[in-house]
């Protein structure tokens, strides 16, 4: 066996190496983050100070826009610092703990997705239960034991991680820590991490996807079967949300992790991952805005507030 070096840092291939576009790429980030932020940070505190939003389904929507900005905020600060500063290279330290919080935040995600097409099951397919089906003690624990499930898959990963070794000066093929890119470029033996991902991959992506997906086959068949067509149109409108939401997110995930790529880590990969890691979270508060009607009444009333708030302190 060939004596190899061990590092401690990891090289990351980033976007683009042309320096010329560090500071373009940057500043539109940059920009995407921020919006971002803004974007999520104003869905939940109008759900929080709207009445009317003292919904369940808008408890989940909340919910989703935390999730958002976190996992933003794993990803794009690094990012930022590494087009700002050329360097690109993380130590292992923080390429783990940074793997440890975007598979935290992301299966939380892909779990919430879950949960809030059983909320829209339930508010279709059973209205006159709803309320005693989804109270509000059921919806936190369905958040609790979410997260604590995402922590301990997590967890597991981190633990396991930390058993290999880094000792190949090959480049991570992503911009941000990657744990599938950087089991490729460990110097140990990482089946078991592979093992572990394929195992997850197929028992809980694949409970979770199905149930995400199988609620909406009761929740069609219901809705086709309504008389009134205003009640349609308004169930199509509050599902047609969560699905679009679902669509992008598990289209670009499958794109990334399931389809073969005889090239290496192609502009086309770089081009879904920051769809699924950067983008994603930036059009899910459009995307439930956009399209729902209590939302953007909502949106109407907290400005007036706001100009009301400001005349009175003009005023005073």
């Amino acid at each position: 066996m060939e004596n190899q070096t061990i590092s401690s840092s990891i090289v990351l291939s980033g976007l683009s190496d042309l320096p010329s576009l560090q500071l373009p790429l940057f500043l539109v980030f940059l920009l995407v983050y921020l919006m971002t932020l803004t974007g999520n940070l104003l869905i939940v505190l109008l759900i929080c100070t709207d009445s009317h939003l003292q919904t369940p389904m808008y408890f989940f929507l909340g919910t989703l826009g935390c999730l958002d900005m976190s996992n933003s905020s794993v990803i794009i600060p690094r990012m930022l610092y590494d087009l700002y500063t050329q360097k690109k290279i993380i130590s292992i330290q923080a390429c783990i703990t940074q793997i440890f919080f975007f598979e935290l935040f992301v299966l939380s995600e892909i779990s919430l997705l879950a949960v809030m097409s059983y909320d829209r099951y339930v508010a279709i397919c059973h209205p006159l239960h709803y309320t005693q089906i989804m109270h509000w003690k059921t919806c936190v624990l369905l958040v609790l034991v979410m997260l604590m499930v995402s922590m301990v898959y997590s967890l597991v990963h981190v633990l396991l991680l930390l058993k290999l070794t880094f000792c190949r000066l090959t480049p991570l093929q992503s911009f941000f820590c990657d744990l599938p890119q950087l089991l490729l470029v460990s110097c140990s033996d990482t089946f078991i991490n592979e093992l572990l991902v394929f195992i997850f991959a197929i028992l809980l992506g694949g409970g979770i996807f199905a149930l995400t997906f199988c609620p909406y086959i009761i929740i069609l068949n219901t809705i086709m079967k309504m008389q009134s067509k205003a009640m349609r149109s308004k169930a199509f409108s509050t599902c047609s949300s969560h699905l679009t939401v679902v669509f992008i997110f598990y289209g670009t995930a499958f794109f990334i992790y399931f389809h073969p790529n005889t090239n290496g880590y192609s502009a086309v990969d770089k081009v879904a991952s920051v769809i699924y890691t950067v983008l994603t979270p930036l059009i899910n508060p459009l995307i439930y805005s956009l399209r729902n009607e209590i939302m953007k009444i909502s949106f109407k009333r907290a400005v007036c507030r706001v100009k009301i708030l400001e005349r009175k302190i003009l005023f005073s």
